[in-house]
Formats: C-alpha cells, structure tokens, sequence
C-alpha cells in the first residue's frame, strides 16, 4: 500500500525541531487520527520512545537520523521523502515481554523493543540463577548483570557487553552476561526466539537487582521472565538497500 499520509515526530534537540517545522512545510501533516505513516526525526532512543508510544496502531515508523548512532535511523533528507517511503524495505520485529516479580510482592509487566537487562543495584556482585524453558541451565552467576536481546537491539546494549550481532531475521535471541566473575568465561548464549528465560535473583536482599525493559526499570526484584510477545508486531522501515541486515554486517566489519 502506498504512503501518502505522513505524521512527523520530533526530538526536543532543536535540530529536530528545525527539521520538524521545514519537513510539515513541504509536505504538509497528516495529524495522528489520519496518518499512515510515522517519520521520528532524532536518534535511536528516540524512534524507541516513538515506536513504544504506538505498539497499539500497527503503523510503520520511518526515522531520520539527527542524534548520534541512528542504528535504526535512515539518513536525515529533505527531499523526495515520498518516494523514499513508498520504496523502503520493511523490518517486522516482535518485543519481549519482561514480568518482574518484587521482594514487596508486586508483579509488574514491560515490553523491550532492544532488551531486557538485569543490573545489579550496589557495590555487591550479583547472584543470578538462570532456566530456560523450565530447565535450569545455570545455578548461579555471579555478576554485574545479564541481558536478553532481540536482533533489533543486538547492536546496542548487547554489543557493548561483547554480545553478538543478530540478524533482523534470525529467530534468535541473545542472551549476554555483564562483566561475569563466576563463571568467569562463560560469555552467554544464542537462543531460539521463542524461549522463556526465567531469571531467580539469589540473595534478593543483600544483593539486590533491577530489571529494565528498554526505558522501563523495576527495582528489587526477585524473579524475572522474559519471552517474546508475537501478538505485537513492529514495523520499522528503512531505505533500499540499507536493512538491518546489512547494517548488522557492516556492523561486524567495521574497524
């Protein structure tokens, strides 16, 4: 289906208010009710914050890029926005949906477009026991934290913890330890997308941990399931011949 109704989104960066104000100019505002498709004009964490915003409408999201990284982003244009839509390449992904239960006894719910990681809150090392689909696979890792991944996010967070680069079509998720001391080689492993990792938090009092889902944190947990929620979809879309997938390659041959 053609893109004709273009709703524009902005950072408060006044780069991208600027580009707001010209891009509304030139091809006029759809307005949220009318619109079939949404351009986010910012960085990485802010087409994440547009994206969590409109998991309910199933419309494609377009970003340009005017943070820093734009993983996610396309290269910031005036010009010809129209047609660069109607021939960009569509990303579908699925978030996880992370449940924390707390030491007061409250269950709480979130969903991560990149991951969900588990931090540790003090100057005292984690103690993580970790099962995957009701089989525990590790007894106890001590650290300063864990992740879990989807491709999209695979070169954020992940990376950083020397996780791997997923492509967008994988069906995989990655799970990634933080700075592990025990076991102290143990550098984390690939999972099928459709796994429940479920994460006990050993010694909840003395060590205590918070989860995060994306921007969403939960502090003082004491248990913590993660899996991937495919009732939702996430379109992301992106200019020929620059997919994720080719970003992730270029990604892992970049100096």
């Amino acid at each position: 289906m053609p893109y004709s109704r273009p709703s524009f989104l902005a950072s408060p960066a006044p780069e991208a208010q600027t580009a707001l104000r010209r891009l509304r100019h030139r091809y006029g505002e759809a307005g949220s009710a009318d619109a079939d498709v949404l351009i986010a004009l910012g960085g990485d964490g802010f087409i994440l914050q547009v994206l969590h915003e409109n998991l309910s409408r199933n419309l494609p999201v377009y970003g340009m890029n005017l943070g820093s990284v734009g993983f996610l982003m396309n290269e910031f244009k005036e010009e010809d926005l129209i047609e660069r839509l109607n021939a960009a390449e569509t990303a579908r992904i699925h978030p996880l949906r992370m449940t924390a239960r707390t030491a007061a006894g409250a269950t709480e719910t979130a969903l991560a477009i990149n991951e969900v990681s588990l931090l540790r809150e003090t100057r005292q090392a984690a103690k993580i026991r970790i099962s995957v689909d009701g089989t525990c696979r590790m007894d106890e890792l001590i650290c300063d934290g864990i992740l879990v991944s989807t491709p999209a996010g695979s070169t954020a967070y992940n990376l950083s913890a020397h996780g791997p680069i997923l492509p967008i079509d994988s069906l995989l998720l990655a799970l990634t330890p933080i700075s592990a001391f025990r076991p102290r080689r143990w550098r984390g492993a690939l999972l099928p997308h459709r796994s429940k990792v479920t994460f006990e938090i050993l010694e909840a009092a003395k060590r205590p941990v918070s989860a995060v889902a994306d921007h969403t944190e939960i502090r003082n947990v004491t248990g913590v399931d993660v899996e991937e929620d495919r009732t939702i979809a996430i379109l992301i879309l992106f200019d020929q011949g620059h997919d994720l997938n080719e970003r992730s390659l270029a990604e892992q041959f970049s100096p």
